[in-house]
């Protein structure tokens, strides 16, 4: 155990995913060598995350303006929805470039052991996009009386790209009951080559392009 600020560090550091105490005492003593602009450039990254970081409107995504670079693109196909769980999801599907479509950022997955349901989740968003809310369905008290984004392109499919896990699975589970019986929406699952109880985040692009080229109707 260190004293003071550093030992304050270390267990700040700690903290982070992925890092044990090791590494943040590795971390903590290359800070305390390093020139004060870079502690300075450090502290002001930190800040523009707390204060800057906003998502867009439409999708969800972490953006710098309003709406996102994807849904502000006309060149993108606006009938095509792809579903993640989060907004690192997105850039490993970019960088497979098999998918020109946009994208809807759930913010998590159902996961009721800690208490994550569907209004927990940007669901409604998702049905204001597609055209509106079914009756009768759980969330219809929770859609904004609103409309958070202007009219949209009719959407023709959503890819339901949740993670192979279980909570993944039972997102997608959840949303392909939920989106049925929208009139000609075409409903699809991530196909072939994706790891059963693994993340979207770590499979390779190859295995990530198989599976959206050979995506499957449910």
């Amino acid at each position: 155990m260190f004293e003071g600020p550093l030992q304050d560090l270390i267990d700040e550091l700690s903290r982070l995913p992925g890092v044990g105490p090791k590494s943040a005492q590795r971390i903590a003593f290359h800070l305390l060598n390093v020139d004060p602009s870079d502690i300075t450039r450090l502290q002001e990254a930190l800040g523009g995350v707390r204060d800057g970081v906003q998502f867009c409107r439409i999708c969800c995504n972490i953006s710098r303006e309003e709406v996102c670079r994807i849904c502000s693109d006309s060149g993108r196909d606006g009938g095509t929805i792809c579903v993640v769980e989060e907004p690192k999801d997105i850039q490993v599907i970019e960088r497979t470039g098999e998918f020109s479509g946009r994208y809807h950022v759930l913010g998590g997955a159902l996961d009721p052991l800690a208490n994550i349901g569907p209004r927990e989740l940007n669901i409604s968003t998702l049905l204001q996009r597609i055209g509106g809310v079914l009756p009768d369905r759980e969330l219809a008290d929770s859609t904004p009386e609103n409309k958070l984004f202007d009219a949209t392109p009719t959407v023709r499919e959503v890819i339901l790209a949740t993670d192979p896990n279980t909570e993944g699975e039972a997102t997608a589970a959840y949303l392909g009951r939920l989106l049925k019986d929208f009139p000609d929406l075409v409903i699809s699952r991530l196909a072939s080559g994706m790891p059963l109880g693994g993340d979207l985040e770590f499979v390779d692009e190859l295995t990530l392009s198989r599976a959206l080229s050979g995506r499957l109707q449910i």
